[in-house]
């Protein structure tokens, strides 16, 4: 093997996923465009994780403020997947942050997640959580597993929720 085909293993085995760069891509693409449609600037991270796109928008100051809003951005992230899949035809799981808010959100859950274990610790046999989406729910029973409790979910849809118990 050449001191060329050497080097171009390596930067095969080091290179992201193509059809992950592709994800990223697009959706990078998508986002900046809706930025400039609202005339809000704002800097594109893109991160692979376990086969799994995460894209971060963050500012210097408070314009993506409007947009780091829990509901909007899980819209956001629902139109940025549509986007990709209408591109690749392939389904996305990429994980939208605008502003923070995810990190926000993580430790809103882990304060949840704190109060459930303490109800559960003074006696109550289970502590059900609010409905939430599936990475939220995934973000709960790591959560929950890491203070050496169990939880489940339960219910469908809109109502879909997690219950934790000892």
């Amino acid at each position: 093997m050449t001191e060329q085909d050497t080097a171009a293993a390596v930067d095969t085995t080091d290179a992201p996923d193509e059809d992950a760069r592709d994800e990223a891509d697009i959706a990078a693409d998508y986002i900046e465009e809706l930025l400039d449609i609202c005339d809000l600037d704002g800097d594109i991270e893109i991160e692979e994780r376990a086969g799994r796109v995460y894209l971060s928008v963050t500012d210097d100051g408070e314009a993506l403020r409007v947009l780091s809003k829990p509901d909007t951005v899980t819209a956001l992230q629902e139109l940025t997947r549509i986007a990709v899949q209408a591109e690749t035809g392939e389904f996305s799981r990429l994980i939208l942050d605008v502003g923070g808010s995810r990190d926000a959100r993580a430790d809103e859950l882990q304060r949840l997640v704190d109060t459930a274990v303490e109800r559960i610790e003074a006696g109550s046999s289970s502590a059900a959580l609010p409905p939430m989406s599936s990475y939220e729910r995934k973000l709960v029973h790591d959560l929950v597993a890491e203070k050496g409790f169990h939880s489940e979910s339960e219910g469908e849809g809109r109502d879909r929720h997690t219950v934790v118990t000892r």
